[in-house]
Parts: C-alpha cells; sequence; structure tokens
C-alpha cells in the first residue's frame, strides 16, 4: 500500500492549526500535534522541521488563505466597505486564525514570513493612499492606519467573542445578529473612509 503523503502532511497541518491556536506556539508541543493528527511524531519532524518551522508554515499559509479570499479588488467607497465585510466574513468562518494572530503578538518574537506580509500591506495602504489622492477616500487619514482600523473593525467580533456578546447581548452563532454585525462593520467602514 503507498504511503498517502498529501494526506499526512494535510492532517500534521490541520492538527499543528488546531493546537496552535489552542495553546499557541510556546504552549504547543510536536507530540501533541502528532498524536491529534494520528501519525508518528518522527513523520512530522521530517514533514515541517521543529515547532518554529512548522509554526511559520501554519501561520504563512493561513494567511495565504484570507489574502486570497479577500481581494481588495478596487479603492472605491464599495470595495472599501465590501473588503472590510470579507474580512468579517473569513474571520467569523476561521476563528482560529484571529487566535493564532493573537498568540503571534503575545510571543513578541518576529512575526512570521515578515517580509511577504509587509509587502502585502505595504500594497494595500498604497491603493488606498491612491483612492485618497484621487478624492475618493477621506485624504486626512493616514493609510496605513486606515487600513489597519477597517481589519480591526472586521476581525475583532471573532477575535474577543465574549466581549462582543457582553456589549451585544448576542453569541456570534446566532446567525441574524452575525449579518447585523457584518451590516455594520460594511457600512462604518464605508463612512468612516468617505471623503469628507
Amino acid at each position: 500500500m503507498a504511503w498517502d503523503t498529501e494526506g499526512t502532511r494535510r492532517r500534521l497541518k490541520e492538527a499543528a492549526t488546531a493546537e496552535f491556536a489552542e495553546y499557541g506556539r510556546d504552549g504547543t508541543t510536536m507530540t501533541r500535534i502528532a498524536a491529534r493528527a494520528g501519525i508518528n511524531k518522527e513523520r512530522l519532524y521530517s514533514y515541517y522541521g521543529d515547532k518554529f518551522a512548522l509554526w511559520e508554515t501554519v501561520l504563512t499559509d493561513e494567511l495565504d488563505q484570507l489574502a486570497s479570499a479577500v481581494a481588495l479588488t478596487g479603492a472605491g467607497l464599495d470595495d472599501v466597505g465590501e473588503f472590510a465585510g470579507a474580512t468579517y466574513d473569513y474571520h467569523a468562518a476561521h476563528p482560529e486564525l484571529g487566535r493564532l494572530l493573537q498568540w503571534e503578538g503575545l510571543t513578541r518574537g518576529p512575526a512570521a514570513d515578515t517580509e511577504r506580509r509587509s509587502a502585502h500591506y505595504r500594497e494595500k495602504v498604497q491603493r488606498f493612499a491612491q483612492a485618497q489622492r484621487a478624492g475618493v477616500l477621506d485624504p486626512e487619514l493616514d493609510a496605513a492606519h486606515l487600513v489597519f482600523a477597517l481589519i480591526a473593525l472586521a476581525a475583532w467580533w471573532q477575535t474577543v467573542p465574549q466581549l462582543a456578546e457582553l456589549i451585544t447581548g448576542v453569541g456570534g452563532d446566532d446567525l441574524d445578529e452575525r449579518a447585523r454585525r457584518r451590516a455594520f462593520v460594511v457600512d462604518a467602514a464605508r463612512r468612516l473612509a468617505t471623503a469628507r
């Protein structure tokens, strides 16, 4: 019987994603990841190297999936709102990403895949700045701060779901509440970015 290398790698990465999201990079062990995947620990090391390399792989892959799902197709106000809405949708469907990013911040080490991630966000900032120069977006806002604020507006609902529920009185699993939150995010993003 042939070994399913791709299936094994996928199971290991899924297990690592779940473990890192739950326990952080420092609180996760390779033994627990291998056990969760039902795979020999030595195979985990042979596929991904050490825990730090696996952490970087997991976070980079998760952020690549986010970038693919949430493309900024233009710089108009509708696009800004929909960018925020799509970001909200992605984080609602993938709450582990917010946890991974929080753990990354708590480690106080260098960010995973810094160079490529920086280039990705610089490109977004440049597009927002171009829309500001064209009079589409508020030119008085710092473009980098605006990008960050829109991402925070969209993602924070899932990053601290207990706070959202305490404030709104409704959990994020309620589909009507989730739709209201998304509508708010889209509207707030458009209002925030509108040229005055």
